[in-house]
């Protein structure tokens, strides 16, 4: 008859082998969801475990290099948060290249920009407003702009998906104002069948149209119904309107970004300071403050812990990159770009001990086909993200499942409403999730999903059940 210790080492052995077969596998509500969005389980990684563990509860191809999509602005944003401070801010400048006398200035004003990265049409109106309460009035030079602070590097913004005009896709600038985006927006009334549509801003440069009529019916796709019309060369544009909109609908917008940088801000003052009483005599160009400029007011932006939150909560890739190219710039003193912000990520990296081999940074935002990091360590980046100090401002900037950001909308009648703050990711090919959640226990686990496949669009049902079944303590019973 078998000794009480044989059969005890039994019993461990097989204990520690349904555990780590419980790590490797998938609950079984996920797998059945993505059998139906036929995904196979090679396109999707998956890792999950308890703050307060040693070891990991799941781990599914947790080590395999993934396509983290708008997931890896938590690195982005936990970076920034420690290297620049949650009470770090950014500067936008304004000098004098002349004498100021009698409200005219004899020379060029001079706008400084630090990569702020929500430098919006608001605040570049409170900045042009404080340089008229100090008396300027009249501007006899040029509008120079001063985008120093970020390296000047050629920048496609069709080469993501061929889509140049969509906000997303503007690229990295340090004078960066409102996402260089023009917000249309359509106002339907219903009694006169009409639809007012306002150009916000209208800068110069701009040439706009619209005919749109309000119809009748439920609002469904609002644009479908509209011809719209872009044309641009970067110096100037034209956008014309024409077609009708469900006056259901209510208030809607739509967001371009028509002119080249320069050009916009240049657009942009002109109309702002004219508003303003203000006039000015030049045109824009590039460069530098002069040694003998003098400084007349400074714009300075919300906290880097706010603008996280924008980041996270909304997935603003414009933000993200903003915020990346900071870190290069700002820690090494030299002008941003992607590769120097890499750089400085890993360096932050190794000095925690977090080795990530197949980590691949491209702008930090997520929006990219080469960025690459394995759900192993996602999970690990969150576990140290826990232990951080800024951890109340990284949480605090995720999407809080069921109400906000882009989760407002998801698990809404679940257990799970309101108990985890999850990231999630969007590209054609990839549907991705990491956070934090709040189990039933009261433990805190970090989940972390990866789906990188041709059908990853059918893979949100799989990721809410992982969501779910990880509140349910799932951890415990794997199936």
């Amino acid at each position: 008859m078998p000794s009480k210790r044989f059969i005890l080492r039994v019993l461990l052995v097989f204990v520690l082998a349904t555990e780590l077969a419980s790590a490797q596998s998938l609950p079984a509500s996920v797998e059945q969801a993505l059998k139906r969005a036929h995904i196979p389980l090679s396109g999707v990684a998956a890792y999950v475990q308890g703050v307060d563990n040693s070891e990991p509860l799941l781990a599914h191809n947790a080590a395999q290099a993934m396509n983290p999509a708008s997931t890896i602005k938590l690195l982005t944003t936990y970076a920034a948060l420690e290297l620049l401070g949650p009470t770090y801010t950014w500067k936008t400048e304004a000098y004098a290249g002349g004498k100021i006398e009698g409200g005219v200035l004899e020379g060029n004003l001079i706008l400084k920009g630090y990569g702020d990265p929500k430098l919006s049409l608001e605040n570049f109106w409170l900045l042009l407003r404080r340089l008229r309460a100090l008396g300027l009035r009249e501007i006899r030079g040029d509008l120079v702009q001063d985008r120093s602070y970020f390296e000047p590097a050629a920048y496609d913004p069709a080469k993501f998906d061929a889509e140049p005009l969509r906000a997303y896709n503007v690229g990295p600038d340090a004078l960066l104002l409102n996402f260089k985006a023009v917000r249309f927006q359509f106002v339907p009334d219903a009694d006169t069948k009409s639809v007012t549509v306002i150009a916000e801003p209208k800068p110069a440069g701009l040439e706009f149209a619209a005919a749109v009529r309000a119809s009748d019916g439920p609002c469904g796709d609002w644009r479908a119904g509209i011809k719209a019309n872009f044309q641009s060369n970067g110096g100037s544009a034209k956008a014309s309107f024409a077609g009708s909109m469900p006056a259901s609908c209510g208030e809607r917008y739509w967001n371009a970004s028509l002119l080249a940088q320069p050009n916009y801000v240049y657009g942009v003052f002109r109309q702002l300071w004219e508003e303003l009483g203000g006039t000015l005599a030049g045109a824009w160009k590039n460069g530098t403050v002069p040694a003998d400029a003098r400084l007349l007011a400074t714009g300075e932006s919300a906290s880097n812990a706010e603008l996280a939150r924008d980041i996270n909560k909304f997935s603003n890739n414009v933000m993200a990159r903003q915020l990346f190219f900071t870190l290069g710039a700002e820690v090494l003193k030299l002008p941003g770009n992607s590769e120097r912000s890499a750089e400085v990520v890993r360096s932050w990296l190794a000095e925690k001990k977090l080795d990530f081999p197949e980590l691949v940074l491209e702008n930090g935002s997520g929006l990219s086909r080469q960025e690459r990091i394995s759900a192993e360590h996602m999970g690990r980046l969150l576990l140290e993200a826990w232990r951080s100090a800024v951890m109340p401002e990284l949480m605090s900037s995720l999407p809080l499942v069921a109400y906000d950001g882009t989760m407002r909308r998801r698990l809404r009648f679940e257990s799970i409403a309101g108990q985890a703050h999850i990231k999630t990711g969007s590209l054609s090919d990839a549907r991705t999730l990491a956070g934090y959640v709040l189990d039933r226990r009261g433990k805190r686990q970090v989940v972390v999903l990866f789906i990188n496949h041709a059908n990853a669009a059918a893979g949100r049902p799989a990721q809410d059940a992982l969501l779910q079944w990880v509140y349910e303590g799932g951890a415990r019973h794997p199936n």
